[in-house]
């Protein structure tokens, strides 16, 4: 019986140092710098010498930037990173077909908070801003255009994510003006928002910078202060929420894809087991902390979205921003909750769709919170452009979604 017991045992630790190993090296991949590795030298007497190239000063390709912007061509995004393996697309990049793009303004700017007295200027924050072209309706004359902010995930640019989501289509439709924000590579090198940082989940770090800019748009142009409505996926859903949850006055819903339950993590390791198990022990303390602190925490109408097979933020994470949602909003327990399953397309079929299941909490006329669970969806945005990272072609259309659920609201 002494010899299968201890064999037993060095299984186990055998098993536990493994799993170890694979937690350090997700963290490593999820968090870490990015690592080059450096090109072996050619051979002399195997390679020919390449003919030599017109160089280009700094000052030339800075001349031909400017030039381009005052052509009116588009902007480019930032090249795609070497993703990690831990970090994959849904699938292998294909050749994109260019499209026109929108016929609205694309511009870029950067917020640069004040710095006190006697301190150096702290970092500042990129973002890109989309205006559309077509005339504001009579209400928006009046109140001005609604506002939406669009947080990026990790390996994503603010460009990859509005092409991805093609979102700036749909604004142009509506009359939305789109707010992007953009991680620095130099706060961290995957452009991840740091969603698990205590100091930034209580609201200091990049909420402040955020919410700056956030008032420097609404400053500059005309914009509806009462229609101002904050979303991201993954990484930018986690400071979507967090950013909301510390400053409630300022938006009128909020919108989640694929994001991590809020209030826990803490540190790199923690952050991982919230993506992969979420935190049952930290959802409601986390939220009953933010209540302490704001008493006269208004409502927030938010929608959930999440995809069934994605296993990187898992499902339990949904589940338990429901439980979030349900009680930063104070929803009672006779709350109207209406449920539907809306199928899908055919595989083979031109316009191909995932079916998902729909439910709507509902207070009097009010739909507080919406919560769709896509099936088969990975870790992607539903109905973006597939031949971008992070983005699934099939329906339904995530953009779609979460604009018809924000115009039913307002802050009041």
């Amino acid at each position: 019986m002494v010899k299968p017991a201890a064999q037993w045992l060095r299984g186990l630790l055998r098993a536990g140092k493994a799993q170890q190993r694979t937690a350090t090296k997700l963290a490593k991949v999820l968090f870490g710098p990015v690592t080059v590795k450096p090109k072996p030298k050619p051979a002399a007497k195997s390679t020919p010498k390449p003919k030599p190239r017109k160089a280009v000063s700094q000052a030339g390709a800075k001349s031909l930037v400017t030039a381009a912007a005052k052509a009116g061509a588009r902007p480019v995004g930032d090249a795609l990173p070497v993703l990690a393996p831990f970090a994959t697309p849904l699938s292998p990049a294909r050749a994109r077909k260019r499209t026109a793009p929108p016929p609205g303004k694309w511009l870029a700017a950067h917020y640069a908070p004040l710095p006190e007295l006697g301190q150096l200027p702290g970092r500042r924050l990129a973002y890109f801003l989309y205006l559309p072209e077509r005339a504001p309706s009579i209400a928006m004359r009046s109140r001005g255009r609604p506002l939406l902010v669009m947080l990026h995930g990790c390996e994503q640019s603010a460009t990859q994510f509005a092409e991805g989501t093609r979102m700036n289509r749909l604004a142009e439709r509506k009359g939305y003006a789109v707010l992007y924000p953009q991680q620095s590579l130099r706060s961290h090198a995957r452009r991840c928002w740091k969603w698990y940082d205590r100091l930034t989940q209580e609201g200091g770090g990049d909420v402040r910078l955020i919410v700056g800019a956030i008032e420097q748009v609404a400053a500059r142009y005309a914009i509806d202060r009462a229609r101002i409505y904050i979303c991201g996926i993954s990484a930018g859903a986690g400071m979507a929420h967090i950013v909301a949850l510390n400053h409630p006055q300022l938006f009128a819903a909020l919108g989640l894809h694929s994001g991590p339950v809020f209030g826990a993590g803490h540190n790199l390791i923690g952050a991982l087991q919230v993506m992969q198990h979420g935190a049952a022990a930290r959802a409601d303390a986390a939220i009953d902390e933010v209540l302490a602190r704001q008493p006269a925490f208004p409502r927030l109408p938010t929608m959930l979205l999440q995809g069934q097979a994605d296993k990187v933020v898992r499902p339990i994470n949904q589940a338990q921003l429901v439980r979030q949602s349900v009680r930063v909003n104070r929803l009672p327990a006779e709350t109207l909750v209406t449920a539907q399953r809306l199928p899908g397309g055919a595989a083979g079929g031109r316009k191909r769709a995932h079916a998902y299941a729909l439910h709507d909490y509902r207070v009097g006329q009010d739909v507080l919170l919406r919560v769709a669970l896509v099936e088969h969806l990975e870790h992607a945005w539903s109905g973006g452009d597939a031949s971008l990272p992070f983005n699934d072609k099939a329906k339904p259309d995530a953009s779609k979604m979460l604009l018809d659920f924000f115009a039913s609201h307002r802050r009041r």
